[in-house]
């Protein structure tokens, strides 16, 4: 095994190998996973060096939450840093009623629903319910979940719901990160101008950044980014691949923020994969690297649904790129001027 390089989470105590393990996938994400492939996923991920590993209650309604501490209890706790999520609560269906749920991506999630509850008794519960899922002891990491106009869509629910973490939730997150119980309190992004909403509210370590900053969009670097460096903030890259399309190229049906891509994003994908094979480097490669570059970025945490694609996932990572692929890129505007890059 190569180890992987391990980095300081902002200004916390977490050290994370700088290559994570987001699990989105194994919670049955657009496809359904049997569990004895699960378990060869993680022991491929654990097996490359990989010790940070990112989960969720949503993913899956529980279930990725399930598979992940089935085999992480059985690794040296000392060894591995983990991060769940909360923001939602979790109760079984009533059965009284019709049917009411409401199409999920997560194609075999487990017969639980949810409500949004940023409260201290909702964040709490949440904590104490993903303890119970994982089998673990403990928790390193919390992340305030989906507080966003992704998912709450408006400016009145949106503002709702940071009132309440702010007035009750904070408190019990303060707590948790107080009495050493955890040892950072994050939120994730889905969307460029929440990373500034949620710093003039709340004390945070982290933020994992799912969209907007990654070799396809740079636009976090215009205010984002600048604000998390003068609180001493870290950053999780997530959704390295913008969804698909930095991974699978510009294909027919290539994916973007998780809808079809537009025309326009298949054509600056084709001029980058263009930039990328006059260097020798795979498209994914340069996917891979490029985030990690940024001072504030800790840990990037691809997911998987095959073990090869963890061994892929390693190779791409320590694929030699010249840097000349790198200023070719922001000469031809296609990378941001100011955008930190590798070495």
């Amino acid at each position: 095994m190569q180890a992987i390089e391990r980095r300081t989470l902002g200004e916390t105590d977490a050290v994370v190998t700088k290559l994570g393990f987001g699990s989105a996938g194994i919670g049955d994400l657009n496809e359904a996973l049997k569990e004895d492939q699960v378990q060869q996923i993680l022991q491929a991920a654990w097996d490359g060096g990989i010790r940070y590993f990112d989960t969720s209650p949503f993913y899956g309604h529980g279930k990725s939450e399930h598979r992940m501490g089935h085999f992480l209890r059985q690794q040296p706790r000392s060894e591995f840093v983990i991060s769940t999520k909360v923001g939602r609560v979790f109760r079984t269906q009533d059965k009284t009623l019709p049917p009411h749920r409401k199409p999920s991506s997560f194609v075999g999630a487990l017969p639980f629903e949810f409500a949004y509850d940023y409260s201290y008794d909702g964040i709490m519960r949440s904590y104490e319910d993903s303890l119970q899922r994982l089998s673990l002891p403990s928790i390193d990491l919390l992340l305030i979940h989906d507080l966003d106009f992704r998912f709450h869509k408006t400016e009145a629910l949106v503002t709702a719901y940071l009132a309440q973490l702010a007035t009750s939730g904070w408190r019990a997150l303060e707590e948790l990160r107080s009495s050493g119980a955890i040892k950072g309190v994050g939120a994730g992004i889905n969307e460029v101008g929440m990373i500034p909403r949620f710093l003039d509210l709340v004390d945070l370590d982290f933020f994992l950044v799912a969209l907007y900053y990654n070799l396809l969009d740079q636009d976090m670097l215009k205010e984002d980014l600048p604000r998390c460096a003068e609180a001493g903030v870290g950053i999780v890259g997530g959704a390295i691949f913008a969804s698909g399309i930095l991974a699978s190229g510009p294909v027919a049906g290539a994916y973007y923020d998780y809808a079809p891509a537009t025309p326009e994003i298949l054509e600056k994908t084709r001029r980058i994969e263009a930039v990328c094979r006059r260097h020798d480097t795979p498209l994914a490669a340069a996917a891979m690297q490029f985030p990690l570059a940024h001072p504030l970025v800790a840990a990037i945490i691809p997911g998987a649904i095959r073990p090869e694609q963890v061994g892929k996932n390693l190779q791409l990572l320590r694929h030699p790129i010249p840097a000349q692929l790198w200023t070719d890129l922001k000469d031809e505007g296609l990378l941001a001027a100011n955008a930190p890059t590798p070495a």
